[in-house]
């Protein structure tokens, strides 16, 4: 991956729906080429996929919550389990094995705290090997994840 690769990146993180023309008078290259390094870049899975970003808030989550979760078995089995389950639940938007005290840190949004009680009761307690849950609720948002910063390479 050279300079150019990157700078095809961040525009497609900033906007993947421009047209290829537009990135590639950005970046310096003809249409074809841009278009083939870009086809090349998916090849080698550096872009996953496309997307939109949605407005939580006006979809009716006004609310977000990082909830701590800490099983009561750290065996490769608990910790498979769990997993499959929380992959099988919309509710949870992300999920990351950490370290430290919790085992899993899990992204949950919610309409009001009713939702995220419900949530709370019906999918987070009865997930696989749970023994602790601690939640925490986001106040305000101050810099949303946007993307990689995607540096030249010296």
């Amino acid at each position: 991956m050279d300079q150019i690769d990157r700078k095809i990146l961040n525009a497609l993180q900033e906007n993947c729906r421009r047209p290829i023309s537009d990135i590639a008078d950005e970046v310096g290259l003809s249409l074809s080429a841009c278009a083939r390094r870009i086809s090349l870049l998916e090849d080698k899975s550096l872009i996953e996929g496309y997307g939109a970003r949605l407005n939580a808030e006006k979809l009716g989550f006004r609310m977000v919550f990082f909830v701590e979760v800490s099983l009561d078995s750290q065996t490769e089995a608990a910790l498979s389990t769990f997993e499959k389950a929380t992959k099988a639940r919309p509710e949870i938007l992300e999920c990351y094995l950490m370290t430290g005290q919790a085992d899993y840190l899990i992204k949950v949004a919610a309409a009001d705290t009713q939702d995220y009680e419900a949530t709370y009761r019906k999918v987070i307690a009865s997930l696989p090997h749970v023994s602790r849950i601690q939640s925490a609720l986001v106040m305000k948002t101050v810099k949303p994840w946007l993307g990689y910063k995607l540096t030249p390479s010296i």
